[in-house]
């Protein structure tokens, strides 16, 4: 048997975390002596330190640890937890891989800050009268628009939809405020001829609208900056903001891949005060 230092010189656990794991119920002394409170180890626990140790730097909580060591021998449970893991640990690496280039982004707009910023030109138009074929739902987050997408075209496959042109591929955000969770959208495209309402997909004619709008073309990452000259102008020329906003896609991921191509159009309802 090894004495507590001994054991955690071996297994490089310091005596601290090991009477940690001790108290948890993780990694028990085979031996502790009555008179002197010592703790003893046996050689055959160094493999399971191991294993906690190395399930810790992959990310594991104390309490999944517990679950996996216990578990041990058990069919599939290492499996599922260790793909479970994989997917949580990728999906953290998104979400910094996202805030880095946000970061960038500021270093960026920071080290040019004597350039002249970008200029969005706003107009104020109608948008005429349009039959669309429509889907509305709420979605798990604005990313997952492509779900409502992929119901219109499954859907209407056997119909052979005929595309109005122009044919104002768009979607339309009918939360009143920004949500982080199962947004209400609405996804339109204007078509010719009439056709047959499916399970999610539902043809109408929608009535004309007026809007205030700025074009921009490039990667949806400009958003903000569009949003804050288009709010200026309203406020500047006398208008105020009347309906759910809207985005038409002129160019989208539909038609490229690159998000430098593409070319976007905000639009928001607006009446005159």
């Amino acid at each position: 048997m090894l004495k507590i230092g001994m054991f955690s010189k071996l297994s490089r656990i310091s005596i601290r975390m090991l009477r940690y794991f001790d108290e948890q119920g993780l990694l028990t002394p085979c031996d502790v002596d009555a008179c002197t409170g010592y703790r003893y180890y046996a050689e055959e626990q160094l493999p399971v330190a191991e294993r906690i140790t190395a399930l810790q730097n992959m990310g594991f909580s104390l309490a999944e640890v517990k679950k996996l060591i216990h578990a041990e021998g058990q069919d599939g449970v290492w499996e599922q937890s260790l793909l479970h893991q994989r997917k949580v640990l990728e999906e953290e690496a998104q979400a910094a891989q996202y805030r880095l280039t946000l970061l960038e982004t500021a270093l960026k707009q920071l080290r040019n800050k004597e350039e002249k910023p970008m200029v969005y030109h706003v107009t104020v138009k109608e948008l005429p009268e349009r039959y669309v074929a429509s889907v509305r739902q709420k979605i798990p987050t604005y990313n997952h628009e492509s779900l409502l997408w992929g119901l219109l075209i499954e859907e209407t496959a056997g119909q052979k939809l005929q595309m109005a042109d122009p044919c104002y591929s768009m979607a339309i955000f009918h939360d009143g405020e920004y949500v982080e969770s199962n947004p209400d959208v609405e996804i339109q495209c204007a078509v010719k001829g009439t056709y047959q309402d499916t399970e999610h997909v539902v043809f109408k004619t929608v009535p004309p609208v007026r809007i205030a709008s700025a074009t921009f073309k490039g990667s949806y990452k400009q958003v903000g900056e569009v949003n804050q000259a288009v709010a200026g102008w309203i406020r500047d020329n006398g208008y105020a903001f009347s309906g759910a906003s809207f985005n038409i896609y002129h160019v989208g991921p539909a038609q490229t891949r690159n998000p430098e191509e593409f070319v976007t159009e905000l639009c928001f309802p607006v009446s005159e005060k």
